[in-house]
């Protein structure tokens, strides 16, 4: 097992790294096999996890990646749909750079996985990252036999990482972040994780804060820069007219109709979106609104507290995609994954989720990359540079309470120049952050030599 330089004076060091090690695979062989039966259920019984659950744990990989051809490989790991739509420019820009490597791109959830397969053009294999298993993932990374391996954003596992050690890989972190609530978990256990960061290359983060804090938690200084986020590149590039005119269409939008978007929303956010929305209807009866809950399976939940509010005219996303058409339903409940960035196209107002709970905010940039005005509540712990950037153009708008919101969307509607002006303001933000997908490419590509 390697040792951090630094770590090295004494058998009695190395002795508590390896016992800390043990300590960390004991409780993560455990946690396996309690949650392992539940997973199989899921998947016996709906279907879910069906796709990603054996490949987690080593199985069908060879077929995928057998058949790649020379070149080198390049490993790309985004968890989810937020971290897929960050990478997706950063391969692309790498593809540019070294036509002629191989890029193998995995994700953590099923949906990520999808979402993947629409946006990460460059990729030459997809698959599902594994399980935390010291045999399993020593197993994948013969398979995948990558020269470097990059995660997208913060996603360390030890076993994973020392695994890629041991085997000469090289590991690097691109658009890192470290939230508030992530860091306080870090620094309670920061003498394990200064000994896992030392497994890592090299980390590409995207503020100054998330590098302090990286540095705080183990890191060495000289192996961490700021190269900003990849995030403004996708959705700059992806906020196309032809997307809008897609969804737009798919929803039966007609001249004028104006939507409020309540996006990414959490359980005790959904209730106040819904009064909020009743009392827009007195001063504009026309508005129309489209609720995107942050977990699809809260469908129900929702059509029921629309439903005591006196709002049964309801259709869902999945009901339109299945070929009904929107007549005149007011309320459209987005319960597909994958649509919100181009829900926010359609939007007159912006209700951004995750922030009047203690949830710390969901991604307010898509949103502002279409031009909209974004209100949102005080709990943005996980975005705060966002937030700085759109309410430093006035696209960005924090609100404590109900009644704020409210009032903060009554008084926008009435200067609507000055709504499309601040829009217009955050959307040139979103453009000109451009350029960080650009720079993490070259910091990859410096390692592949």
């Amino acid at each position: 097992m390697p040792y951090p330089k630094e770590k090295l004076d004494t058998n009695a060091e190395k002795n508590k790294y390896t016992g800390m090690y043990a300590l960390y695979n004991t409780i993560l062989f455990a946690a396996t096999f309690v949650i392992l039966p539940y997973f199989l259920l899921k998947m016996v019984f709906t279907g879910k996890y069906r796709k990603s659950l054996v490949q987690k744990l080593g199985g069908r990989q060879t077929q995928i990646l057998t058949n790649l051809g020379g070149g080198p490989r390049v490993w790309v790991h985004a968890v989810s749909v937020g971290e897929v739509t960050a990478a997706a420019p950063i391969v692309a820009s790498l593809k540019l750079k070294r036509p002629g490597i191989k890029i193998i791109f995995s994700t953590s959830t099923e949906t990520g996985q999808q979402i993947a397969q629409q946006l990460v053009k460059g990729a030459d294999a997809f698959i599902y990252f594994p399980l935390d298993i010291p045999y399993v993932v020593r197993k994948i990374i013969r398979l995948v036999n990558p020269v470097v391996f990059v995660m997208v954003e913060t996603e360390l596992w030890p076993n994973f990482l020392q695994a890629c050690k041991l085997n000469a890989v090289k590991t690097l972190m691109v658009n890192g972040r470290i939230s508030t609530r992530s860091y306080n978990k870090y620094r309670l256990t920061r003498y394990f994780w200064r000994r896992v960061l030392a497994d890592l290359s090299a980390a590409g983060m995207i503020a100054e804060v998330d590098a302090s804090r990286m540095k705080s938690i183990g890191m060495a200084e000289d192996r961490i820069e700021v190269l900003g986020n990849a995030k403004y590149d996708a959705l700059a590039a992806m906020a196309a007219p032809a997307l809008q005119e897609e969804i737009a269409r798919r929803v039966n939008q007609r001249a004028g109709e104006r939507f409020f978007v309540a996006g990414s929303t959490h359980p005790g956010e959904e209730e106040i979106v819904i009064r909020v929305y009743q009392r827009l209807l007195k001063h504009y009866p026309d508005f129309k609104l489209i609720i995107v809950p942050r977990h699809v399976e809260r469908t129900a939940a929702i059509r029921e507290l629309l439903q005591l509010a006196g709002l049964p005219d309801v259709i869902t996303m999945a009901d339109m995609n299945n070929g009904k058409i929107r007549e005149k339903e007011r309320i459209i409940i987005v319960n597909v994954i994958g649509e919100l960035f181009k829900i926010y196209s359609l939007a007159t107002i912006v209700y951004c989720g995750g922030s009047l709970v203690p949830k710390g905010g969901q991604n307010i940039l898509e949103a502002a990359a279409w031009g909209k005005v974004i209100f949102y509540g005080p709990s943005m712990e996980d975005f705060s540079e966002e937030k700085v950037l759109l309410e430093d153009v006035g696209c960005g708008v924090t609100i404590s309470n109900e009644e704020e919101l409210l009032q903060e969307i009554l008084q926008a509607l009435e200067h609507p120049e000055e709504l499309e002006m601040r829009g217009a303001r955050g959307k040139a933000v979103v453009a000109a952050n451009m350029g960080a997908a650009v720079r993490y490419a070259e910091m990859i590509r410096r390692e592949l030599g």
